[in-house]
């Protein structure tokens, strides 16, 4: 042993020798017995890691290539008993030392999680390790030889690779656009997942089970194919990553569009083998691009038809779009000033001044505005109107700029006469006047142009959405009448349907341009909410309680019955949808007067008012929403949850009664709206008791409606209608025609006439008519009126109107009720 000892080499050999054993209960290294040699000699020798646990309190010897599993305790852990070595894991391995002791059989272990004391702290650790028994020559096992590595990285890295593959399978699984194929190219036999099944229209089970890959071309498009087989081929020959796009047609017809990746495995004489990828759905995202595509062209035509110059950045001031107008006045190439090259365009005395202020803006959202010197193609420096306001998403964050640059150089030129001594001044008036209304109608009609844009945006979005449902199921009415179906209610109602709702948003909007013809009467508000409490409540809902404070002594209004109650309907709605938890809505009334000074700052005449108040302890509203709550189509609720018109038409129906409206909000407490209707003074007639009782709108062949309308469309759905009804018509295209008619000696009982027609107005036909016929009717019919028949927004109270659009039943009440006067 002593000569196998001292030929060893290594750090551990050298420590055995060096090692004091007179501590230990081993004998000196030359009375070893041959066993403890023998295996000592083995284990010294092995580059495996191996150690020897030798007698009753397993003393610890071991080899280089062990020492690293002992970690800190190397080199102290050298004949020491294992009790002392392994403390933190003695419960683990004593057993286990006894089990070889005691049954003279040795074991295996693989992936053993021992915690171990590393660094201070407890650590699980996993080993493969092995234990056999050495025995004595009697047979006696007297020693226990060890052999193991730490398997805890490559556990560590396998659990990763498993999560990672979960994770993997886990995300294919959650969408139904990813699919998944291998092809084995020399038998050709596709393998795919469920998913690649269903896009590419195959049964999953000839996918799971292979299949030629001609099998999955069956749905290509056709003008797709050709491109298809050809990228396949060049893969397959040159080793080139694929990828395509193509069109699959579904079953019902419908277009879906996927994208395929893969990259073919070759044998090592360049055989190609396998060719595993991947095929995404990306239909969505082709639809998106289009529409996008469709969005920018749009977006393109209605800037590059402005004056103004328009820009675009986003939202760290990246500058990465500019109209025509902005390279036709520079003379720039196209590109040339994106980014931060801009700058570079302004005057030298204005550079800084100009981008200081961008970098303000920049970091606060608050608007740009700013006067500076732009250079001209022609070489010359012009003054501009540089603005730019901040686009915001639902969480207030800055997603985009959108600016402008307005030549102002007559305003400035203008400026600067002004600034002249006054007998220049005098002179250059003359010359500049002309200049600057010019350039000042142009700003003007550019801001007007810019609020017409956001209203007419918000007209086309309502309007298109109603006329989709129309024109929809006017073309599925079409089908299945020529098919001979009769089942069309549904698609009857639904176009009558989006034309109400066009009736409807024609009339706010009317309402919001003070132009709806109003029917004003003598109004007690108290008495009216009092007669709206019951419908309030019910309409509010459970959740939210009504209070109605009316003032005693309350002064009576002039104003439309109607229009007021929806006001005050509408206001409460409002109130309710920002109390989605409940709360209180109350409705007030008082006698208020307004100030000489209130009235000059909210422009509305001073002088005794009528104060309804709608408040509720909502939400609240922030002065931005506030500032925008009266604009038409503005709305902070959900889309399809409000009209944004809703406001604008109180705005509107309240100017035009000559009264005011006033928001009070503060966010977390409530909103009041407060509306303010001059007091009535007047003498307060007998209120019209008298009924026309109205059956069925029905007439008869013995009564005679002349009816005058220049919109031949329109002429023959009343004229139809009304003979539909069971009258005699007689039509005419023009207040000519018709005066021709009665002076040949027709005597209609009614005049049924529109008011906006070419040459004669229908006021201007009704008098000539009446002038020859004094007992006949006149029944007026718009869509639109300044004041033919309106003055100053009211309808006179002997006038007759009906409003369009309407209907076969508004068109027989409204016949009947007025022929029965």
């Amino acid at each position: 042993m002593m000569h196998a000892l001292s030929a060893a080499d290594g750090e551990m050999a050298e420590r055995i020798r060096m090692f004091d054993w007179r501590g230990s209960n081993l004998d000196p290294i030359a009375d070893w017995p041959l066993e403890l040699q023998t295996t000592l000699a083995l284990c010294l020798s092995t580059d495996l890691p191996t150690a020897i646990y030798w007698g009753k309190d397993f003393r610890l010897l071991y080899n280089d290539a062990w020492a690293p599993i002992a970690g800190e305790k190397h080199p102290w852990a050298l004949g020491r008993p294992a009790s002392e070595v392994w403390s933190d894991i003695w419960h683990i391995i004593e057993p286990q030392l006894n089990s070889v002791i005691e049954r003279r059989k040795g074991f295996r272990v693989a992936d053993q999680m021992l915690p171990m004391l590393r660094g201070g702290r407890v650590q699980n650790t996993h080993w493969d390790y092995s234990f056999a028994p050495i025995f004595a020559a009697g047979g006696r096992v007297v020693g226990i030889f060890n052999q193991g590595t730490e398997t805890t990285a490559r556990l560590s890295a396998e659990r990763a690779l498993r999560a990672s593959e979960e994770r993997l399978e886990y995300a294919l699984g959650a969408s139904e656009t990813v699919g998944t194929w291998d092809w084995d190219i020399p038998n050709d036999r596709l393998v795919a997942d469920a998913r690649f099944a269903r896009i590419y229209g195959v049964e999953r089970e000839v996918a799971a089970g292979g299949a030629p890959i001609a099998q999955y071309f069956t749905l290509v498009h056709p003008d797709d194919l050709a491109r298809l087989k050809a990228t396949i081929a060049e893969a397959l020959e040159t080793g080139a990553p694929f990828s395509q796009e193509y069109r699959l047609i579904n079953r019902d017809g419908s277009i879906r569009w996927v994208s395929a990746q893969g990259r073919v495995t070759r044998a090592p004489d360049a055989t190609p083998l396998r060719f595993p990828g991947v095929s995404f759905d990306v239909t969505d995202r082709r639809v998106a691009e289009n529409a996008l595509r469709e969005s920018e062209e749009r977006f393109r035509a209605i800037t590059n038809s402005i004056d103004q110059m328009i820009w675009s950045t986003r939202p760290d001031g990246h500058h990465d779009y500019y109209n025509q107008r902005w390279y036709d006045f520079t003379g720039v190439p196209p590109g040339s000033t994106d980014g931060e090259a801009w700058n570079g365009m302004f005057h030298p005395e204005d550079q800084d001044r100009a981008w200081t202020t961008w970098l303000h803006c920049l970091s606060t959202g608050d608007t740009y505005h700013i006067e500076y010197r732009l250079r001209h193609r022609s070489g010359d420096y012009r003054w501009v109107l540089g603005r730019a306001q901040p686009v915001r998403n639902e969480a207030g964050e800055i997603t985009r700029w959108f600016g402008t640059c307005t030549d102002i150089q007559e305003i400035v030129d203008a400026r600067e006469v002004l600034a002249k001594s006054r007998e220049e001044l005098t002179r250059e008036i003359e010359k500049r006047t002309a200049k600057l209304v010019e350039a000042q109608d142009q700003l003007r009609q550019a801001q007007k142009m810019e609020a017409v844009g956001q209203l007419t945006g918000g007209i086309a979005h309502d309007f298109n959405n109603m006329l989709a449902v129309i024109i929809g199921s006017v073309n599925l009415l079409e089908k299945r009448l020529a098919r001979g179906e009769t089942d069309l209610a549904r698609f009857i109602e639904a176009a009558k349907d989006g034309a109400n709702r066009a009736a409807s948003l024609t009339q706010r909007l009317l309402a919001f341009s003070r132009r709806q013809p109003l029917q004003p009467e003598v109004i007690d508000a108290n008495r009216m909410i009092a007669g709206m409490s019951e419908l309030l409540t019910r309409t509010l809902g459970e959740l939210v309680s009504v209070e109605t404070v009316l003032a005693t002594g309350l002064w009576k209004v002039h104003a439309d019955n109607s229009q007021l109650e929806n006001a005050i309907l509408n206001l409460a709605v409002n109130g309710r949808d920002a109390m989605p938890v409940g709360g209180k809505l109350t409705v007030e009334t008082a006698n208020s007067y307004l100030s000489e000074e209130y009235a000059y700052d909210n422009a509305v005449a001073a002088g005794q008012y009528v104060m309804i108040a709608v408040s509720d302890t909502g939400t609240g509203m922030t002065p931005e929403v506030m500032a925008k709550a009266f604009d038409p189509f503005f709305t902070t609720k959900e889309v399809g949850k409000g009209s944004g018109l809703g406001l604008s038409q109180i705005f509107g129906f309240v100017r035009q009664s000559n009264g005011h409206v006033k928001i009070y909000s503060e966010e977390g407490v409530g909103s009041s709206v407060r509306i303010y209707l001059p007091r009535y003074d007047g003498e307060i007639g007998p209120k019209d008791n008298h009924v026309v009782l109205v059956s069925s709108g029905r007439g008869s062949l013995s009564e005679t409606i002349l009816v005058v309308e220049d919109d031949q469309r329109v002429r023959a759905f009343s004229t139809e209608a009304l003979r539909e009804l069971g009258y005699t018509v007689v039509e005419a295209g023009s207040g000519a025609q018709a005066l021709a008619l009665v002076n040949a000696g027709l005597k209609p009982d009614l005049l049924f006439t529109d008011i906006v027609m070419p040459g004669m107005t229908g006021r201007e036909l009704a008098d000539a008519v009446k002038g020859l016929l004094p007992t006949v009717k006149v029944l007026y019919t718009t869509g639109y009126t300044r004041n033919a028949v309106v003055h100053n927004g009211v309808l006179g109270r002997e006038t007759q109107l009906l409003q369009k659009p309407f209907s076969l039943d508004q068109l027989g009440e409204k016949v009947r009720r007025v022929l029965d006067l």
